[in-house]
């Protein structure tokens, strides 16, 4: 099955001093979706954004939002971010004790549910929850803040994905550029996220996202 690669902006990088128009112009330079990385502080060493900013970033865009819960007890935050304009809901396996029950509430909300594994989660912590998630978003860094280093063993680990949940979008996030790209795409990765390659992009945000696309054809 040949799946369109989409290219999925994270604002972590962009210049929150003009986020609408980063936001934009993301959008017109051909974005598929843009995402919104929400930490709080204890499930990873960095405090970040709330619904506030979904709901900001969904006056200006039509574009699908994914929200990535990188909080504990992501199930208290739910009905807030969907109600704030996510389209996307990505839960971190290892955040919840009840993530069928969290996957399961995103869905009636509205919203679609997908979970996300830290690099050194397995993959078989996928096997119950694959039927009830539309992705899988697998971190090809360790999560809590933009611009580190791939982890080169990341596709094998996207190979073993794909193979696990062969009709699922597959994303990776972490170290994603035009170098990293063409890897994860070979081993059965959709969905790119990209924030320091796009929005930290030398020649502006437009030629980030199409060095990318250049990149895996």
């Amino acid at each position: 099955m040949t799946r369109k690669v989409e290219i999925v902006p994270s604002i972590l990088s962009a210049d929150f001093t003009r986020l609408g128009e980063q936001v934009e112009e993301a959008a017109g330079a051909g974005a598929d979706r843009i995402q919104i990385d929400v930490m709080d502080g204890h499930f990873v060493p960095n405090l970040t954004m709330g619904p506030g900013i979904v709901a900001a970033v969904r006056r200006v865009t039509r574009l699908p939002l994914e929200v990535h819960l990188m909080v504990e007890k992501p199930e208290m935050f739910l009905e807030a971010f969907v109600e704030a304009g996510a389209d996307y809901v990505l839960i971190q396996v290892e955040s919840t004790y009840s993530l069928y029950r969290s996957v399961s509430r995103v869905a009636e909300l509205g919203a679609k549910a997908g979970v996300v594994l830290n690099p050194a989660t397995e993959v078989s912590a996928l096997t119950e929850i694959v039927p009830f998630v539309a992705m899988v978003n697998v971190m090809t860094v360790e999560p809590g803040f933009g611009g580190q280093k791939f982890i080169k063993t990341s596709p094998e680990k996207v190979r073993r994905v794909r193979e696990l949940a062969p009709e699922l979008d597959i994303e990776v996030d972490g170290g994603i550029d035009a170098k990293t790209a063409p890897l994860v795409v070979e081993a059965g990765a959709n969905l790119l996220v990209a924030g320091s390659a796009v929005f930290g992009y030398k020649q502006g945000v437009a030629a980030g996202i199409e060095a990318i696309r250049r990149a895996v054809g």
